[in-house]
């Protein structure tokens, strides 16, 4: 930029018009026009390059483009003032303006490059979640977003040093100074780096993303993640209120994450009365049957329909299955459907389902089966025929 500088104004003593004292103000305008001029062609220019890129298929020479446009005119006009300024400095013997304006524009240019590379980063970001979105509907932008922060964070920093170097302060004693600071803020912040800690954690292990479900069984959490900070974790609980976990907690409780569950687990218990015994077998090869050739049922896990136990009063046998889908509302459709058709195979059978039943014993006999429904006994004798049983009719 100096070399710039220099055969600028050496052009500049050239003209006959700015020649004598006081003509700098001339010389300033024309400075300031060109600065004006070539930042209307550069403007032109990145506009039709960027009209002709986006019927490419490449996003990232978009990002890249769009990412230049502020910055270079940001950059012709810092180059633009400052040699007017020089320019001014000179004409009047003025000796602070380029004491002032060497450090301005040094800094101006570490603060335009800062500029330049975090608009790119952003727009990198926005392009990786675009496609990947576009290759996968649940596409998890959580990870993107962390990494991209901590890039932006580096970023930022590296410019405040090399801005500090540029003002002539010692980054070698600031990173010392931070050193010893950074224990003090370390014990006085604990709280606070440890929920960073956390958060990064989640970030890279990535136990849970935005959109899961989870639980834990070690603390009273269950709901949908609907965003991870650096220091809270919000979940949307199934009450739609919002609980705000510290992240440092992650770190000690178990996580369950039912999300990511590959199937869904149809355990039920039927019993059918013991008058049916003979009819059990059939029925559950029928049901076996029944499941095994079930759209929705995953016959590559575990299944089985086995008689199980002889209950009090059923005979009780269980179905050990799995569906296809993970979708809550779809899962209970399918369960529904399981549970209406071994109703269905039951009652072709001739059998029926099983409920309570008791049976009354008196003076040694057996009562006649009954069914007893809510504690109601149904007696095994009449009472005329109890009458008699004790020697007559007194009545």
């Amino acid at each position: 930029m100096e070399t710039a500088e220099f055969e600028l104004k050496q052009w500049l003593l050239q003209l006959d018009f700015l020649r004598g004292d006081g003509l700098w103000v001339s010389e300033v305008f024309l400075i300031i026009l060109i600065a004006v001029v070539f930042n209307f062609i550069q403007k032109r220019i990145l506009k039709k390059l960027h009209a002709r890129l986006e019927m490419t298929e490449n996003p990232w020479d978009e990002a890249l483009i769009e990412s230049l446009a502020k910055p270079i005119s940001a950059f012709v006009w810092l180059w633009g003032i400052t040699i007017a300024a020089n320019v001014i400095g000179d004409a009047n013997n003025v000796s602070i303006f380029n004491q002032i304006v060497e450090p301005v524009r040094q800094i101006g240019v570490v603060v335009i490059l800062t500029w330049f590379v975090l608009r790119l980063i952003v727009r990198i970001e926005h392009n990786i979640i675009k496609i990947g979105r576009e290759k996968e509907r649940d596409y998890d932008v959580t990870t993107v977003q962390a990494i991209t922060k901590l890039i932006r964070v580096s970023v930022f920093i590296t410019g405040a040093l090399i801005m500090m170097q540029e003002l002539g302060v010692s980054v070698s004693g600031v990173l010392a100074f931070g050193g010893i600071g950074g224990m003090a803020i370390g014990f006085a912040a604990k709280d606070l780096l440890s929920n960073f800690f956390g958060g990064l954690m989640l970030y890279l292990d990535r136990p849970f993303a935005v959109g899961d479900w989870i639980r834990s069984p070690d603390r009273n959490i269950e709901g949908t993640v609907e965003n991870i900070g650096w220091r809270l974790t919000l979940i949307r609980t199934f009450n739609k209120r919002p609980l705000y976990v510290p992240n440092s907690t992650f770190a000690s409780i178990s996580v369950e994450n039912p999300s990511r569950m590959s199937h869904r687990r149809i355990k039920e218990t039927i019993g059918v009365r013991y008058d049916d015994g003979g009819k059990l077998n059939e029925i559950l090869n029928d049901v076996r049957d029944m499941l095994n050739n079930h759209d929705e049922i995953d016959t590559s896990q575990t299944l089985m329909v086995n008689f199980n136990e002889f209950a009090p009063s059923s005979l009780d046998f269980f179905i050990y299955t799995f569906t296809k889908t993970t979708n809550w509302v779809k899962y209970h459709k399918v369960k529904q459907d399981v549970l209406f058709k071994i109703l269905q195979i039951i009652e072709q059978h001739g059998a029926e389902v099983a409920f309570p039943t008791s049976t009354l014993h008196l003076n040694g006999e057996i009562s006649q089966p009954g069914n007893v429904q809510s504690g109601a006994v149904q007696p095994a004798f009449s009472q005329t025929e109890f009458a008699q049983s004790r020697g007559g009719d007194n009545g």
